[in-house]
């Protein structure tokens, strides 16, 4: 038997785990494109970092079918995952938040908040944004 072909089938095999030593490291799949608007628990590309919303804290936001004194605000705690690491912040909406190097913005959730009922965990979407 040929002893080379072992050597190659086995070096074949290891090229698929190659890390790359500036990826972000990301748990749930491969991260959504720039703008795209992910549910929770799915990650989204925002520049050079990949921000995958984990859970609503707060939705005060003035239910759009309402008028409202305060406009409110909508909170997602967010997982920051960027070259070699990682870390969770509370992201409010509209204001930019500065994360090691990175200015990230969660600047967009959907669906507007609505007076007559409750927003279900699965029905939010986020889009995030790095300046």
């Amino acid at each position: 038997m040929n002893k080379t072909l072992p050597a190659l089938v086995s070096l074949a095999l290891l090229s698929g785990c190659v890390v790359y030593k500036d990826a972000p490291i990301v748990d749930n799949g491969p991260p959504a494109i720039e703008g795209t608007a992910v549910a929770l628990r799915q990650p989204a590309q925002a520049g050079p970092v990949v921000a995958t919303p984990m859970a609503v804290v707060e939705d005060s936001r003035c239910p759009e079918n309402a008028r409202c004194v305060w406009a409110g605000r909508l909170v997602v705690t967010t997982r920051i995952d960027g070259a070699g690491w990682r870390e969770t912040a509370d992201l409010t909406l509209g204001e930019p938040a500065q994360v090691r190097d990175v200015t990230l913005a969660l600047v967009s959730g959907l669906p507007e908040k609505q007076a007559e009922r409750e927003t279900a965990a699965s029905d939010y979407r986020f889009v995030y944004e790095a300046r």
